[in-house]
């Protein structure tokens, strides 16, 4: 497979990781630049990958600026490009597999080498293969070939470059060499490198609170696409949860209020409260989550999609479901099987991500792998320790365990249940979480800012 990869200066020293990963797994990988850290203006690097993929001359791109926002807008104006970004490896997954996305943008302000390489495994290793998203993505394509792009004021709609005379040829050409000498490398006017680079060195950090948020970077940007301290990411990887069964609105509220302030990377609620909470956190990045078959995992596997299904109409974008234990533990795979496949198909017509429930304090460890299998198979983004109703939560060697079965498989381990100290939190992570579930969320932040990342 043929890769193009760019980056800006934000994203160069990401991009040279990228390139040494890729040729190392046997891409043939061409490099458009940028080739140094001096600063320079991203959309000409994002076009040069786009421009590769629509041309036919790489059969996938990869772009990496600050925030992966503005490169992944510039590509989708190039006909016969579908751009996605991605932040984890569920959203790259599904960009492929929804979206049959052909090029790959990535924030390097917001992840690291180590997360961003599995990020690109997955993007290139997961095809588009159901007809109902082939069906989408030929829709896709028809909007962008409805669509008029204008250059040197030639309606490029529905024409096909052989379709140019020579006369119009040429003037597209002189548009396309007027936009690209526009750009510049010696930087943004009036900013110093200063201004991108003068954040905290990673070095300057505790290692710990490096591998707590996986980022592998040697540094933060200062700029305004920066993720900030590290103990605000820290925030990102949790999810700030109110599962109590007396849980009041006035107590939602109050989760709905902490996580707009402390930026949580979603809200776990009963399905009750799904639309109260999609409706709070409407224009913020926190995302609503809703559990199914919860807590105990004993309704039919039909109830638990419609469940899924509701809450994905009311608002959520994450689903947690509890996997019926008697039934595994019976060695009743096929049900098992069944019963996650009902959640996980609910999740992949609506957009959502899926996420199952162990409940490993009642299982042994042939069980867990066992149902780590089954997860796999039905295609969940995550597999998740616990409840937190059972006779006991997250343990570490529980979190090592699942993520060595589900790694592979492009999946995610999220650790719950009994996560109440930012020392608990950096020993999930250190296990090989990506995901925690708490409603200590707050004080494992304030722990951590206290701290300064130290355990």
């Amino acid at each position: 497979m043929k890769i193009a990869i760019g980056a800006d200066h934000g994203g160069f020293e990401l991009k040279q990781k990228l390139v040494e990963h890729l040729r190392g797994k046997g891409f043939d990988v061409r490099d458009v630049g940028t080739d140094s850290t001096a600063a320079v203006d991203y959309p000409v690097f994002a076009r040069r990958v786009a421009d590769a993929v629509a041309a036919g001359q790489a059969d996938r791109g990869i772009m990496i600026d600050g925030a992966g926002i503005g490169s992944s807008m510039v590509a989708n104006k190039v006909p016969g490009v579908r751009a996605a970004m991605a932040y984890d490896v569920s959203s790259a997954r599904n960009g492929r597999e929804h979206n049959d996305a052909n090029l790959l943008t990535l924030g390097a302000g917001l992840i690291g080498a180590a997360l961003a390489a599995q990020i690109v495994d997955v993007f290139l290793g997961t095809d588009c293969t159901e007809a109902r998203h082939q069906r989408r993505v030929a829709m896709i394509n028809d909007t962008a070939g409805a669509a008029t792009v204008a250059a040197g004021g030639i309606p490029m709609a529905g024409l096909s470059m052989a379709g140019l005379s020579d006369t119009d040829m040429a003037r597209v050409l002189q548009k396309l060499e007027g936009l690209l000498g526009s750009q510049h490398a010696g930087g943004h006017q009036g900013y110093t490198r200063d201004v991108f680079h003068g954040g905290p060195c990673v070095g300057s950090c505790p290692d710990t609170a490096r591998r707590f948020i996986e980022l592998g970077a040697h540094r933060f940007t200062a700029g305004p696409d920066s993720p900030g301290r590290i103990p605000d990411e820290l925030a990102r990887y949790i999810d700030h949860t109110i599962l109590k069964p007396d849980a009041t609105p006035a107590m939602v509220d109050k989760v709905i209020a902490e996580a707009r302030e402390f930026s949580f990377r979603s809200v776990c609620v009963n399905p009750c409260w799904v639309k109260r909470v999609a409706d709070g956190l409407r224009g913020t990045r926190v995302l609503t989550c809703s559990v199914v078959g919860f807590p105990l995992g004993t309704s039919m596997p039909e109830i638990k999609g419609m469940e899924a299904r509701k809450a994905i109409r009311d608002g959520a974008k994450e689903i947690d479901m509890v996997i019926n234990v008697g039934r595994l533990k019976a060695g009743d795979d096929d049900f098992v099987l069944k019963d996650i496949l009902a959640v996980t198909e609910a999740c992949r017509d609506g957009g959502a991500v899926s996420k199952v429930i162990l409940e490993t304090a009642l299982l042994t460890n042939e069980e867990k792998v066992r149902a780590c299998e089954l997860s796999k198979k039905a295609r969940a983004n995550f597999v998740k320790t616990s409840t937190g109703f059972a006779s006991g939560g997250a343990t570490a060697e529980d979190v090592a365990l699942m993520a060595s079965v589900v790694r592979g498989a492009g999946m995610e381990v999220k650790a719950s249940g009994g996560i109440r100290s930012f020392d608990d939190a950096r020993k999930m992570i250190e296990a090989g979480a990506t995901r925690l579930g708490a409603s200590a969320s707050i004080a494992i932040v304030q722990e951590a800012q206290k701290s300064g990342g130290k355990s």
